[in-house]
């Protein structure tokens, strides 16, 4: 009977001993699953049902790489479409601006040249002849230009010879005729022989009182011959300007080796200087192998005459250009 219940006795107490012991690991499991909570530990698997060795194994799908990367990578890329129409639209900006900036290359380039170096924009030339810089010369103290206030009588008080336009470049002067005073017959062998001794005593009788000339020829062989005549007074001057004009109606007066005239009024339509009174004329066809034009200038006490001979005809151009300058001298 002792013996019985101290195995009774035992074995509640080890029954005890044994519930205990379950608490503890209930308690532990517990334990170590609110630890791997905290610090994100994988939580051992509980013990599943008893697996039959020999049943059949059942495969696995492997898992998408694919997806696997989906599922933890950076928000979905812009489609490839989206980036080829972004990198043309850089590259049409980087061929705008590479062709504005060779345009405004360009652009100073030409403005930096002179037009006749510009090819498509050269200026070809009318025809005018390069006459140097002109410029009226100074006056004696307490006078006047003509045509203005304080100078009713309409003098020109200055050298007539400082009034003569200059010879053009590439021109060759004329010996003869450098601009200095002439004499009455240099102008008169300007005239038909027959006609010299009346123009001349004309001339003696309207109190002529100097004459100046110039003289050149230019390479396209044009010469050119300018003669001022200065009279007493602007009465002469006008008087011997009308009687010209009048004569060379009858084909009188004409300059040597003209036959027949015409008035060339066309030609010298655009030269008009205040005050000053410009006529112009030509030879008429047929003429021979020369033709002359000439231009009769009256500005105040001094007449002018321009005449150009050129071999086969003739230049309106340099002709106008010649007139219109020495008229604004005289002017």
């Amino acid at each position: 009977m002792t013996e019985q219940a101290l195995t009774e006795t035992e074995a509640g107490t080890t029954a005890e001993i044994k519930a205990e012991a379950g608490a503890t690991a209930g308690a532990g499991a517990d334990t170590e699953a609110a630890a791997a909570a905290e610090v994100g530990s994988p939580v051992p698997a509980q013990a599943g049902p008893p697996v039959d060795v020999d049943a059949p194994s059942v495969p696995v799908p492997a898992a998408d790489p694919a997806r696997a990367t989906e599922s933890v990578a950076d928000p979905v890329p812009a489609p490839k479409k989206s980036r080829r129409v972004l990198r043309g639209i850089v590259r049409w900006t980087a061929a705008v601006l590479v062709c504005g900036g060779v345009g405004a290359g360009a652009a100073m380039g030409i403005t930096a040249m002179e037009r006749t170096d510009v090819p498509g924009l050269a200026t070809e030339s009318d025809g005018r002849w390069e006459y140097p810089e002109l410029a009226l010369p100074a006056l004696p103290e307490g006078v006047q230009r003509p045509f203005t206030d304080g100078n009713e009588a309409e003098i020109h008080h200055t050298d007539v010879r400082k009034l003569l336009l200059p010879a053009p470049a590439g021109a060759t002067v004329d010996p003869k005729l450098k601009g200095g005073w002439a004499g009455v017959d240099s102008y008169l062998a300007e005239l038909v022989e027959q006609d010299r001794g009346e123009v001349k005593a004309y001339l003696a009788d309207s109190a002529l009182r100097h004459v100046a000339a110039r003289g050149w020829t230019t390479p396209d062989g044009t010469s050119t011959r300018i003669h001022l005549l200065r009279f007493s007074s602007v009465a002469f001057a006008e008087d011997f300007k009308d009687e010209m004009a009048r004569r060379l109606v009858r084909s009188d007066w004409l300059p040597a080796g003209v036959e027949t005239q015409e008035a060339d009024a066309g030609t010298i339509q655009d030269v008009e200087v205040p005050y000053v009174a410009v006529y112009a004329y030509k030879e008429a066809e047929p003429y021979g192998p020369r033709q002359t034009r000439w231009s009769l200038i009256q500005a105040g006490d001094t007449f002018a005459v321009v005449t150009q001979t050129r071999k086969g005809g003739t230049l309106t151009v340099p002709f106008q250009q010649t007139v219109a300058l020495q008229a604004q001298l005289l002017g």
